[in-house]
């Protein structure tokens, strides 16, 4: 039985203010630029292209006005029905094929040998993630010079080369990008790896090894399951990435050559809006791709639970 003695104190009545801004309202006073940052370069951008997928759109001098009629899903439609378009987001899908299961095997596979390196493991960690942190622009201009029609990959081949060449093949050079970029990136996600398997406890590896358990085995049994979450980031960054696919095509191909085989969606956007001039269209464009690549990710987020 509660006396007035043992009832609980009362709390005094909480401020709006207070609710407002939670228990911690100093880690919302350090957070609160860089969520304004959000805000300003991913949020209203997003809104405003989703505004104006709606609207019969184009782009004006400073101070004309110019009327934006409701249109509805007709920006849609157009994008759906353009051959140009499904053929970007097919460029794409190719491009995910190869990319993301490379990504995952090989960044998983070169962490799990970097990590039982003693000697020269950290000059061995930087010669993987140099690539990543090098220009781009540097690094392309080395893979065209490779993999051109008298460069060295085609000189080693001789008569096994591809004709025409990989960067101007319709049936190649789309894989050769997605080559290019899962090479360029690995470097990242080894290290996410890397500092997941500090937390795999050791035991783990010293008992299935009395156990009699081969490398093979517990890489397994033991590496796969107790990365799993960090495979998950892996996926969801890469698909990301790869979606977001623009300079590799934009430079290696000349623009998404030869006939759009590697146009990606976003060089497709740049296209559109920026070249052509509609930008209602392309916002459509880029309102299906978050669309997409939302539903992917969440795919991906499941099966990898499942599993």
């Amino acid at each position: 039985m509660i006396t007035p003695d043992t009832a609980p104190p009362l709390r005094p009545p909480t401020s709006p203010l207070r609710r407002l801004l939670g228990k911690q309202p100093l880690g919302l006073g350090l957070s609160l630029p860089y969520i304004v940052f959000l805000a300003a370069v991913m949020a209203y951008p997003l809104a405003y292209a989703v505004y104006i997928s709606f609207f019969d759109y184009v782009f004006t001098a400073p101070g004309m006005d110019m009327d934006h009629p409701f249109v509805g899903l007709e920006n849609y439609r157009t994008a759906l029905t353009d051959p140009r378009v499904l053929q970007s987001f097919g460029n794409i899908a190719v491009f995910l094929v190869i990319n993301v299961p490379l990504t995952v095997i090989l960044s998983m596979g070169f962490a799990s040998a970097l990590n039982a390196v003693t000697r020269w493991a950290g000059a061995f960690r930087v010669a993987f993630y140099v690539p990543y942190v090098t220009a781009s622009v540097s690094l392309i201009g080395v893979w065209m010079l490779l993999f051109s029609q008298d460069g060295l990959v085609n000189t080693i081949l001789g008569p096994l080369a591809p004709d025409p060449s990989w960067l101007v093949n319709d049936a190649l050079a789309m894989p050769s990008i997605a080559l290019y970029v899962t090479w360029k990136q690995l470097g990242f996600y080894i290290l996410l790896y890397l500092a997941a398997l500090q937390n795999v406890p050791k035991e783990l590896y010293e008992s299935a090894s009395t156990d009699g358990a081969g490398i093979l085995q517990r890489f397994r049994h033991i590496t796969v399951p107790g990365l799993r979450a960090t495979t998950m980031l892996v996926l969801i960054l890469s698909i990301i990435t790869g979606a977001n696919l623009f300079t590799e095509p934009y430079l290696l191909t000349s623009g998404g050559g030869p006939d759009g085989a590697s146009t990606s969606p976003v060089l497709m956007i740049y296209q559109k809006g920026i070249q052509q001039g509609n930008p209602d269209v392309a916002s459509a464009i880029g309102v299906l791709l978050v669309i997409g690549v939302g539903l992917l990710s969440l795919a991906s987020t499941r099966l990898t639970k499942e599993s």
